[in-house]
Parts: structure tokens; C-alpha cells; sequence
């Protein structure tokens, strides 16, 4: 192995993943894109001079590929589809935090979703990671050209999804501990003021776990949800751990064992809580640790709910 090569892989491993994740939602599956992008760079036996050039170009394009067949898989899912939860991103710039935290959050890679996968890698590498467009043409192999208006499709179609008053990260704190608090109380009318009118609570089981419903829409309808099921799962040993999910405030739930049961995301904009999303798919939490047998879990609240004889 070339030592050198492979110090200046680790020192861009964090950027690699962190564009490979965005363009995929995934992370087992940008975690592979890397691998194979240092695959490439181990093999390349012309001079590289820009390591940073090279294995950003190789992760793009390998992504893109992913993409591609992934797209496929994902219009045969069942239920409602939500990237991999990341806790987080191991990519950091301060000049640009604020930008990598709005990308990362489900909202955002719900988004990219609509883009096509050229013009999500463009989005990506130029929006997100301000690639200059000569760097952006060399990685997904377009013209500058082509680039600039796959670049202008993506900004009006990501533009076009986004609330007009997003809160900042203090006013996301503060709403969420609220939050957490009155689900923890099990207090309905708490709950109830913290939501927007329109709100959606949506689940992503992926057909692998139980779930209430795939989805549940306005302020009276979730709160009474959260209000009856919550206490339940706390009694059960259900735990609710407040973690940040994606950029946004949010929790991990594990059962007694601390098996991970779900992942829960919080959108808030217009001073209320817009949107809950809960990840309960196994497949897409295997990577945080052990996960719970939410099937054994779902029997069990069952008891927990039937009145005492």
C-alpha cells in the first residue's frame, strides 16, 4: 500500500462520504462509495495531482451510478421512503456550517429526491461543497455549459419545496425540548400548541416493522397520537433519547436492552413543528448499533394498552 496514497484518502474521507451520503441517502451505501473510490485511487497509476480532484470526481460518478439503480428499488418500496438516519456529519467547514446542516436534514434529501441524479450530484458538489463549475464538468463528466444549467434546474426545484420561513438552530432547540418535554408528560394540550395547523407525523417501516399508520395529518390528529402511544411505550421500557437526526433536533428510541427501536426527525418552520418523521425500518438503523425486535415490542405495547381485568 502507498502510504502516502492512503494519507491523503483518510484526510478526505470525511468530505467523500458526506457528498457521497447526500447525493444517496444513504450511508451504508455512501460508505461503499467511498471504498471504491479509494479502490481507484489505490489503482491509478497516472500522476495525480489533485487527490481531492480525483476521489471527488471517482465517489460523484460512482454515486451517480448507485443512484441510478436505486431509483429502481425505490419505486417498489413499500410505504413511505426516508434516507438512512445520520447522526453525524463527519464532514465540517465553518464557512460553510450552516449550508451542510440545512443539506443534511430529511427535508433537504427528500428534496434531492426530485432532481435527477445528474443534477442532484451538481446541486451536491456546487450548492453544498462550493465546487468551482470546471471541478463540477470534470466530476460528472458534462460541459461547464451543461453544468450551470443542470445547476439553475436543481436550485429552482429545491427552492420551490422549501418553507418560506425556516427556524434558525436556536428556535429549533428551544421549540423541540418543549417538545420532548410535553411527550415525555404525555401532554396533549402541550403537544397540541407546538404543531403546525398542517402537520404530517410519517413513518418509514419499509414493510420490515409495525407502525400505526403510514401517515398522520393536522395538530389535533398527531397530538391525540403521541398523547395515547408515548406513555405507553414508556412504560414498556421504551426509551426516548433527544439526539440530533440529519441537522435537526430529534431522538433515538431503544427498548430495554437498548436495542434501537426508531429514529425520530423534527421540521420546524413558522414557529411551529411542521413535520415528524420516524425511520423504523431495520435495515436503515442497523448502522448506529443493535436493533430491537420492534415485532416482539408491538406485541408487547398491545398488553400494555388492554385494561387491567
Amino acid at each position: 500500500m502507498d502510504t502516502d496514497k492512503a494519507e491523503e484518502f483518510e484526510e478526505l474521507r470525511p468530505l467523500l462520504f458526506s457528498i457521497a451520503y447526500r447525493i444517496l441517502g444513504s450511508v451504508g451505501e455512501a460508505e461503499d462509495a467511498v471504498q471504491e473510490s479509494w479502490l481507484r485511487f489505490e489503482r491509478s497509476t497516472t500522476e495525480v495531482r489533485s487527490p481531492k480532484a480525483f476521489l471527488s470526481a471517482a465517489v460523484t460518478r460512482i454515486a451517480i451510478d448507485v443512484l441510478r439503480s436505486a431509483r429502481v428499488r425505490r419505486e417498489q418500496y413499500v410505504g413511505p421512503w426516508f434516507p438512512e438516519p445520520l447522526l453525524a456529519d463527519p464532514y465540517e467547514d465553518p464557512a460553510r456550517s450552516a449550508e451542510l446542516a440545512d443539506s443534511v436534514s430529511m427535508a433537504a434529501l427528500l428534496l434531492l429526491e426530485r432532481l435527477s441524479p445528474l443534477e442532484r450530484a451538481v446541486f451536491v458538489l456546487r450548492e453544498v461543497f462550493d465546487f468551482g463549475f470546471p471541478e463540477v464538468a470534470s466530476a460528472v463528466g458534462r460541459s461547464e455549459a451543461a453544468c450551470r444549467q443542470l445547476a439553475v434546474r436543481a436550485r429552482r426545484h429545491m427552492a420551490e419545496g422549501r418553507p418560506r420561513f425556516e427556524a434558525d438552530r436556536a428556535e429549533r432547540e428551544e421549540l423541540a425540548a418543549r417538545f420532548f418535554e410535553a411527550l415525555h408528560e404525555g401532554d396533549l394540550a402541550g403537544l397540541r400548541d407546538l404543531l403546525g395547523a398542517d402537520v404530517t407525523l410519517v413513518g418509514d417501516a419499509g414493510g420490515k416493522a409495525p407502525q400505526l399508520a403510514r401517515t398522520v395529518l393536522g395538530a389535533p390528529r398527531v397530538a391525540r397520537l403521541l398523547a395515547a402511544v408515548l406513555p405507553v411505550m414508556f412504560r414498556i421500557e421504551v426509551t426516548c433519547e433527544q439526539h440530533e437526526v440529519n441537522g435537526r433536533p430529534g431522538a433515538i428510541f431503544r427498548d430495554r436492552d437498548g436495542g434501537i427501536l426508531q429514529t425520530l426527525s423534527l421540521d420546524v418552520a413558522e414557529g411551529r413543528i411542521q413535520a415528524i418523521r420516524l425511520v423504523l425500518n431495520p435495515d436503515k438503523l442497523a448502522h448506529m448499533g443493535p436493533v430491537a425486535d420492534a415485532w416482539a415490542l408491538s406485541e408487547e405495547f398491545k398488553r400494555a394498552r388492554r385494561p387491567a381485568p
